[in-house]
């Protein structure tokens, strides 16, 4: 027997598939008694859902007002979280979401009940949305929606790839998994040529069909592949690589440095290690300042000596302290 929920999301389904149902008739395709009926149409009453209820042995169940409802079951938190979620949606990456997201903000508005929606407009109305800055690379929602197809059928995909350089190779893969940051999407997949696993940033990916043959999965590089995709585009795939103690909690660390930006390995409560990456040592010296925590190289050995460079630099710029050089006052 279906739980509850899944009852009365069904209960609301088959009356949006016909304009009238009996008592016994929805009592038999649900599997429970007429009085389950009954306290379930009860409960979509309850919810704000406009069942009418007609007597007699020839009456029975119909929506009235608002019969195109979809079967929403959402109390008033889960609607809110919806709107929320369009609404962060809207800076995620994703080519044209923003517009995308305001549209089913205003059909979720239309379909919800009235003391529901009242307070998802209110969200809609008064939340203005931190939009991408431009330069921002975005990632065309129908380029997502065919590498998750390639992902679940097991299609192998044919596509051109951009470098940061904009060099373009043709690549064959085996797609596995697509993984998201706050950033940017990344596609998982093995790369048949270079017979090794690869992570693709999802925008410089253009499909090239036809896709195929299928093909048997294989097991995946890592069993959290948001972590491998972490440390691949933070740390693994940079010539400079390093690791560093920070002296803060990795919790607190986690609030400034991103998963894109380097790992992070808790240490004890008061530090944590970060392995992170750059194309070259002075660009990561100058990643480490912007930390704005006190830290120390674990290695390489070199990344020390380049820091001592640069502090080297930055002291001549500055020039002596106030009275560090000047020569001594006699007193007479």
């Amino acid at each position: 027997m279906l739980d509850t929920s899944a009852r009365l999301l069904r209960l609301l389904s088959l009356l949006q598939a016909h304009r009238e149902w009996t008592g016994s008739a929805l009592a038999e395709r649900l599997g429970v008694t007429p009085r389950t009926v009954r306290r379930d149409v009860d409960r979509l009453r309850e919810l704000g859902y406009p069942v009418n209820a007609s007597p007699g042995t020839g009456g029975g169940y119909q929506l009235g007002a608002g019969a195109e409802l979809p079967p929403l079951l959402l109390d008033d938190d889960e609607a809110v979280a919806v709107a929320i979620g369009l609404r962060t949606a809207a800076g995620n990456g994703v080519e044209g979401i923003g517009e995308a997201s305001v549209r089913a903000l205003a059909k979720l508005e239309q379909v919800l009940p009235a003391r529901l929606r009242r307070r998802v407009s209110a969200l809609n109305a008064f939340t203005v949305p931190m939009l991408r800055g431009p330069g921002r690379a975005t990632v065309d929602p129908s380029v997502l929606a065919e590498l998750a197809a390639l992902c679940r059928d097991g299609e192998r995909l044919r596509f051109a790839y951009r470098d940061h350089a904009g060099a373009s190779t043709r690549r064959t893969v085996e797609p596995h998994r697509l993984v998201c940051t706050e950033r940017r999407w990344y596609l998982v997949a093995w790369d048949l040529e270079r017979a090794a696993w690869r992570t693709f940033r999802a925008d410089r990916i253009e499909p090239r069909p036809p896709h195929g043959p299928r093909f048997t999965p294989r097991p995946p590089p890592a069993e959290d592949l948001a972590a491998y995709v972490s440390e691949g585009v933070s740390h693994r795939g940079y010539a400079a690589r390093a690791v560093v103690r920070l002296r803060l909690p990795a919790e607190e660390a986690a609030r400034t440095i991103a998963p894109s930006d380097g790992v992070l390995e808790p240490l004890d409560a008061h530090s944590c290690l970060l392995r992170t990456g750059a194309v070259s040592l002075d660009v990561l010296v100058i990643h480490l300042m912007l930390l704005g925590c006190e830290f120390e190289v674990v290695e390489p050995v070199e990344l020390t000596a380049r820091i001592r460079a640069a502090r080297d630099l930055l002291g001549r710029a500055v020039g002596p302290q106030d009275g560090a050089d000047s020569p001594p006052v006699e007193k007479g």
